[in-house]
Formats: C-alpha cells, structure tokens, sequence
C-alpha cells in the first residue's frame, strides 16, 4: 500500500549506469529529430521532382538535333 500513497516524481528521468537522462529532454530529442526528418524528406521529394522535370526537358524532341534520313529513291538506286 505504500507504492499507492507515494506521490510520483515531478521530472521522471532515465537511470542509466553513469548518468541520467530527464524524459523531458528525451522529448525534445525526439521532437527535434522528427521536424529535421520531415524537413529533409519534403526538400528530397522536391529535389526528385525538379530533377524529373529536368529530364522531360532534356529528352523533349524538340531539343534533339535533326537526323538527315537517306531518301526513298537513294535507297533504291543503291
């Protein structure tokens, strides 16, 4: 019964062997690295896409040089 009346600790921390970790700034350790991995997916799906539009550009017919095709009546004569 005495576990039922201890009142809980107002910092929770993490014991680890050496030192301990408060579970607040586990939080923010973990808040902080999921804004930076949304932040980095979204500029790398950006980057994709530009990459992407830049490549329709480049294969886009009317960039490519004109080819001098033989004509009908060269073909036959050879």
């Amino acid at each position: 019964m005495s576990s039922a009346t201890r009142k809980p600790k107002a910092n929770p921390e993490l014991n680890l062997l050496l030192f301990s970790i408060p579970q607040s700034m586990l939080v923010q350790l973990g808040t902080a690295s999921t804004l930076l991995l949304l932040t980095a997916g979204k500029a790398s799906l950006q980057a994709l896409e530009t990459m992407g539009q830049t490549s329709e550009e480049l294969f886009r017919g009317d960039r490519l040089p004109i080819l001098d095709f033989p004509e009908d009546h060269e073909i036959n004569n050879s």
